[in-house]
């Protein structure tokens, strides 16, 4: 759910003068992301477009002056608050209480590749969208179960996120108010299987009951392995070993939301990891003279997002984003 118009006017305060210059752009990013809004909405929604717009336009203006490693850009997700974003597309807690899960066991003598990348292996899926449902967590286990799927049969089948989102709440998840890779892979253990998305297709919503067909199953697993926490050695050599690795950052910054380049790193970066994703590899980088490793994590935020859907996210640097507290993939 949006914020409701009233919400937004107290937040906002009075609206200020819309700068005329962006009439322009204005009315060409509504046309370019089918964006229409009733009457009294729109000047809401342009003042936080334009907001948003000038910040991403100052970060740029500073990383031209060598302050930031990364771009910024607008995107189809430029007529949100921060809160709103973050309300509506992260949909990651880590538990409380989790079910114990068999830990994988790092080797001390493996030496793993300089460079890993599943997408060129054919392990990896199209970027999806998840649109304004926080169902980050079911995108993350369907691209892990897709890779193990890959991996047994060498077939690249597209997973139904919304038979995770409709039929795997006893386990704890809720649809799109968030949910966890965990217990998604323990739905289908104990389901003993998932439907594809052609025959169980996406709909972003949360308010259909579960209509898992077993004749129509297109994976499985027989359990779930978790990573040593903040243990980035380890998830390298998960990641390196066994294909995509379910993961969770903290995505609630402004720069995390626009981002459109580069090896991401922030220091307003937590570790208080709110957003499911899919490290499909790692390798490293030229940036100003040095070397720079990165994490690859496939989004769910369309192609519109990062570059193409994906985020290199710093490696190796004291655990940017909280990216290796909460990884864990399933075996079978």
């Amino acid at each position: 759910m949006a914020v409701p118009l009233g919400l937004l006017l107290a937040l906002l305060g009075c609206t200020t003068a819309l700068d005329p210059a962006l009439d322009e752009a204005w009315e060409g990013w509504k046309s370019l992301h089918a964006k229409e809004y009733p009457g009294e909405a729109e000047p809401i929604r342009r003042e936080i477009w334009e907001k948003n717009l000038r910040r991403i336009q100052q970060h740029n203006w500073e990383q031209s002056q060598g302050q930031h490693s990364i771009r910024l850009a607008m995107n189809h997700h430029g007529d949100l608050t921060d809160e709103e974003f973050n309300q509506l597309l992260n949909g990651f807690t880590p538990a409380r209480q989790e079910r114990p899960a068999l830990l994988f066991q790092p080797s001390k003598t493996l030496k793993t590749p300089l460079e890993v990348d599943w997408r060129a292996k054919g392990y990896v899926t199209p970027v999806k969208n998840q649109g304004h449902c926080g169902s980050c967590w079911a995108f993350s286990a369907t691209g892990a179960l897709e890779g193990l799927v890959f991996n047994r049969t060498g077939k690249l089948v597209v997973l139904s996120e919304q038979n995770l989102i409709d039929c795997s709440r006893q386990l704890g998840n809720a649809g799109c108010s968030g949910g966890y890779m965990t217990r998604a892979f323990q739905y289908v253990r104990d389901n003993g299987g998932l439907n594809s998305e052609c025959v169980y297709p996406y709909t972003g919503t949360d308010t259909s009951g579960c209509r898992y067909n077993p004749r129509d199953r297109a994976a499985n697993c027989s359990g779930v392995r978790t990573v040593p926490q903040g243990d980035e050695a380890a998830l390298e050599q998960a990641v390196a070993t066994v294909g995509p690795v379910s993961v969770a950052v903290d995505a609630s910054g402004f720069q995390f939301h626009f981002y459109k380049s580069g090896i991401f790193s922030s220091v307003f970066c937590s570790q208080r990891v709110n957003h499911g994703m899919l490290a499909v590899g790692y390798g490293t980088s030229q940036d100003r003279g040095h070397n720079v490793s990165y994490w690859i994590l496939k989004n769910s935020w369309s192609e519109l997002w990062g570059e193409q859907g994906y985020i290199r996210l710093l490696k190796g640097a004291d655990n940017q984003c909280g990216v290796a507290d909460q990884a864990s993939f399933p075996v079978l």
